[in-house]
């Protein structure tokens, strides 16, 4: 292994909250001259954000070293030239796809492509209905996912993510999703590519034995699954088998110098 990727909320902190040893174990990899980046499926902030909550827990980071599906998607789009975007995101997570063609907030037809984000309490009926109205008025419109997690740990609890939203639009539309984040391998090689490593060679480290476990794992790479976060004992009775399974992230340094 010669390179790490980095889950970060469940991982490097829960919520609000430093998860104990995170900022050594990063420290650890700096010093040793590592290569790695902070993959997350967060769409609720920008990098900068990202960066500055990284920065309170004592892991200092550039917005360049995080990794989200708003940047996948932006780019991906570009590269598209794609006009008629809907976004279903916070306004934190917006400015990524400033320099595209959005449709209004309010717009209920005209879409080319309908971006779903995490929206938290955001979510109603009449958001929801209306995602569902651009897709409907346009067979062709794609519909775009900001990653397939299912679920996060919350300050106040377990708490879903845009999985169960994206499969609801999935099923009344008729139509899949293109999934621009964890667990696409798309997203993963993305990673590698920034990083110049080769995959199987990469060992990603999370706390969700699908998106960051089995995604992984399906681009090639090892994967490491830590018991904090949302992690469950169940997790480890299904198909999906971590390359190491730590009790936290404090123990990687210990575990990759055994290897």
């Amino acid at each position: 292994m010669q390179a790490l990727l980095f889950d970060m909320d469940g991982v490097l902190y829960n919520s609000e909250e430093p998860i104990r040893g995170a900022a050594d174990t990063v420290a650890w990899v700096r010093s040793r001259e590592i290569p790695h980046l902070f993959v997350t499926n967060t769409t609720s902030r920008g990098r900068d954000a990202l960066a500055a909550k990284l920065a309170r827990f004592g892991i200092p980071a550039s917005p360049d070293e995080i990794m989200t599906p708003c940047e996948a998607a932006a780019d991906w789009l570009r590269s598209r030239g794609a006009a008629n975007v809907a976004l279903f995101l916070r306004s934190a997570a917006r400015p990524a796809f400033d320099d595209l063609d959005l449709l209004p907030e309010d717009a209920e037809s005209g879409a080319h492509y309908v971006v779903i984000g995490d929206l938290a309490s955001a979510w109603d009926f009449a958001t929801l209905n209306r995602a569902f109205r651009l897709l409907h008025s346009n067979p062709e419109a794609a519909l775009i996912a900001l990653g397939m997690t299912r679920y996060w740990k919350a300050a106040d609890g377990i708490s879903l993510d845009v999985a169960p939203f994206v499969v609801a639009l999935e099923h009344a539309a008729g139509r899949k999703a293109l999934v621009l984040g964890k667990p696409a391998a798309e997203f993963f090689q993305a990673a590698a590519d920034r990083l110049g490593v080769p995959n199987r060679e990469i060992l990603m480290v999370g706390d969700d034995i699908e998106s960051d476990i089995a995604g992984a794992q399906l681009a090639g790479m090892r994967a490491a699954l830590m018991r904090t976060g949302k992690f469950r004992e169940f997790d480890l009775a299904g198909s999906v088998k971590p390359d190491a399974v730590l009790d936290s992230v404090a123990e990687l340094p210990a575990w990759w110098g055994r290897q």
